[in-house]
């Protein structure tokens, strides 16, 4: 059976597509001091008060040891909080502190001229569109059988 061209294969459309939208971002990331990664930290925080480590990592589409690392620099930068849940020690919970809003608010324009400008030149109307379909893809495919059986062994990536 003939395997797809490699460059009709689905993965690689997405990677070419997410490559041609970060490029962008990453200049304004480097400029204030983030990698794609933080910044993914940092942004998912944003939409909790607290969350709990292993549930950032599945939000945020990180691997366990990137994500530690990740926290620790983060931690040390003063950019979040993290403490450890009293019930259970083995647990801890991490939110996003003074500074890191800032940090945030400081890159926000840039991000957002960014989107303006994506917007103006594929078009409001289809980047809608795209996100929807996106969002369909995914919603479709989560319960589609893995090969090989019912595991996901490679949840989240540190490269997205």
């Amino acid at each position: 059976m003939p395997i797809r061209e490699f460059s009709r294969s689905l993965p690689m459309s997405l990677l070419r597509a997410r490559e041609a939208v970060m490029r962008h971002f990453r200049i304004s990331l480097r400029a204030h001091g983030l990698t794609e990664q933080q910044w993914r930290i940092l942004r998912a925080l944003t939409s909790f008060e607290d969350i709990e480590v292993t549930e950032l990592a599945r939000v945020a589409y990180l691997l366990g040891p990137s994500l530690s690392r990740i926290l620790r620099d983060l931690e040390e930068r003063r950019l979040i909080e993290r403490r450890t849940l009293k019930e259970d020690l083995r647990r801890s919970v991490v939110s996003i502190t003074a500074k890191g809003l800032r940090l945030i608010e400081s890159v926000a324009p840039s991000s957002e001229a960014i989107y303006a400008e994506i917007t103006r030149r594929y078009g409001a109307d289809k980047l809608a569109e795209l996100h929807a379909l996106l969002q369909a893809l995914e919603v479709s495919l989560w319960d589609m059988p893995l090969p090989g059986g019912d595991h996901d062994s490679d949840e989240g990536d540190a490269s997205l």
